[in-house]
């Protein structure tokens, strides 16, 4: 059974995250230890709120280390919602905060969206190969937003988008760091998929 860390910083419902990788078959706990995120299979950043709220929570609890030290350990890692956006450098929604820069690109306010925040079910299309959106292509997941991912130098890292007047994105990979823009754990069966497909990469790499 893999071991999934979910990072406890204080920010927002993590306990949901954690039963819902259980309910997928995965041991998950929340924690800030490092010892124990480092012993983990896999490696889950939730997030809500504002964007500058989350980034500060993560250095002022210790998290922020402790993420980068379980990717430079070649840890699968997975944030999901403002999880997804401290993965990169920076947000509009809070310019003098810093996000994790794992991935390089800016977080942007969605400007072409029916309405804000988004908060709806979203149909994906995915946009390059992933063992994480296995079997869900076209599928429905839930969206609490009102920022995205809008600038990036990055190549390829977008495997999934969503439509709102004009394509968003709704998911990423870069090696084993990944990113959904949606909740998978408020997400019925394409999201218990996910999950499971995120447990699947971890015992793939025991």
């Amino acid at each position: 059974m893999a071991k999934i860390a979910v990072l406890d910083y204080g920010i927002g419902n993590l306990r949901s995250a954690q039963k819902a990788f259980e309910r997928s078959g995965a041991d998950a706990y929340l924690t800030a230890d490092e010892e124990l995120v480092l012993a983990s299979d896999g490696v889950v950043l939730p997030g809500v709120g504002n964007f500058g709220n989350c980034a500060t929570a993560l250095t002022d609890s210790g998290v922020r280390e402790i993420a980068f030290a379980a990717v430079e350990n070649k840890i699968p890692f997975l944030g999901i919602c403002v999880g997804m956006q401290l993965l990169f450098d920076s947000s509009e929604e809070s310019p003098e905060a810093k996000g994790l820069g794992l991935i390089s690109g800016k977080v942007k306010l969605l400007v072409e969206a029916p309405k804000v925040p988004q908060m709806q079910w979203n149909q994906i299309n995915l946009t390059n190969s992933s063992p994480l959106l296995e079997g869900l292509e076209g599928e429905w997941f839930y969206f609490v937003h009102s920022y995205a991912l809008g600038q990036t130098e990055e190549q390829n890292i977008a495997i999934a988008t969503c439509d709102y007047r004009s394509p968003v994105i709704a998911a990423v990979q870069k090696e084993l760091v990944f990113g959904t823009q949606f909740h998978p754990e408020k997400s019925g069966k394409a999201g218990r998929l996910l999950l499971r497909n995120f447990i699947s990469i971890c015992e793939n790499l025991i």
